[in-house]
């Protein structure tokens, strides 16, 4: 503001190169004066002119006015271009199964874009740790993050057929309680199976632990050898289910079901790289 004032040679004309109330870059420049401890402009009533320490000033609030503005246009035209980083993070066993092959893809058809993904089933802090965006299986709770839900996601109680044929198949989730399962640490209650029953029963079922593990790739090898059963998200286990592998328990049964969404920053302003992802994301991931 102050450069603009010594540019322009008022206030009023300054006030309206910068689309600002005459009142405001008056005070603004008052406060630097005060700031400061000395008088930037001699002001009467038909003439504005510049102080000696507003002459030793000047150039430097033009090179700051310059750099900002600058900083801005190419801000801008960042926005707009389909060039530069996407940092994307993405939970491990969804990340590796669906997304990559999608973003494998979408590097084809948009060279200039890096994509940055971070694959971990921790939960991450978009703002904080810098991520344009993540892809989020979950119940999410209200928050300032702004959610693009894709499809509903479904736990399946899953085991082999070896299995059931050496521990028996339950038939209520009341019976799974002497079986094992897979506990997944990164439950907010690991071991405890909350499951609703056709006409709304609902059971909490607390299989024991035979195996701890904080991602479904870890879970999988255990339950292929027999050794225990585990609940786990549709995508998942839907092919093994479909080709005999594996054998889904208690159909009738139903866990809360979670949302796969994209979760973005709140602001609503994202460069055009970050949403040409989003918008390549949703057509592969949405359920159709």
């Amino acid at each position: 503001m102050f450069a603009a004032v010594a540019d322009t040679g008022s206030f009023t004309a300054a006030a309206e190169a910068l689309s600002l109330s005459k009142a405001k870059v008056s005070k603004a420049v008052s406060r630097l004066e005060m700031e400061l401890g000395t008088v930037l402009f001699h002001r009467t009533s038909r003439r504005l002119s510049l102080s000696a320490a507003g002459r030793s000033l000047v150039d430097h609030a033009r090179r700051i006015r310059m750099d900002g503005e600058a900083a801005v246009e190419a801000a801008r035209d960042e926005a707009v271009l389909l060039s530069g980083t996407v940092r994307i993070a993405v939970p491990m066993s969804f990340g590796l199964r669906a997304v990559a092959p999608l973003v494998a893809q979408f590097m084809a058809q948009h060279p200039g874009i890096l994509i940055d993904m971070h694959l971990s089933d921790a939960r991450v802090d978009l703002v904080d740790e810098g991520f344009d965006l993540a892809l989020r299986i979950a119940v999410l709770p209200d928050s300032s993050l702004r959610a693009i839900r894709l499809r509903t996601v479904q736990l399946y109680i899953i085991a082999s057929s070896a299995y059931c044929a050496k521990h028996g198949t339950p038939r209520h989730p009341s019976e799974l309680d002497a079986h094992k399962a897979v506990h997944y640490a990164n439950s907010a209650q690991p071991g405890v199976w909350p499951v609703t029953g056709p006409e709304g029963a609902r059971v909490l079922a607390r299989p024991s632990a035979a195996l701890i593990v904080n991602n479904a790739d870890a879970a999988l090898p255990a339950v292929l050898d027999g050794q225990c059963m585990a609940a786990l998200p549709d995508f998942f286990c839907e092919e093994g289910v479909a080709s005999g592998e594996l054998v889904r328990l208690l159909p009738e049964w139903r866990f809360e079901p979670s949302t796969l969404s994209i979760v973005t920053p709140p602001s609503p302003h994202r460069p055009a790289r970050v949403d040409a992802l989003i918008a390549w994301l949703r057509k592969g991931l949405q359920a159709e």
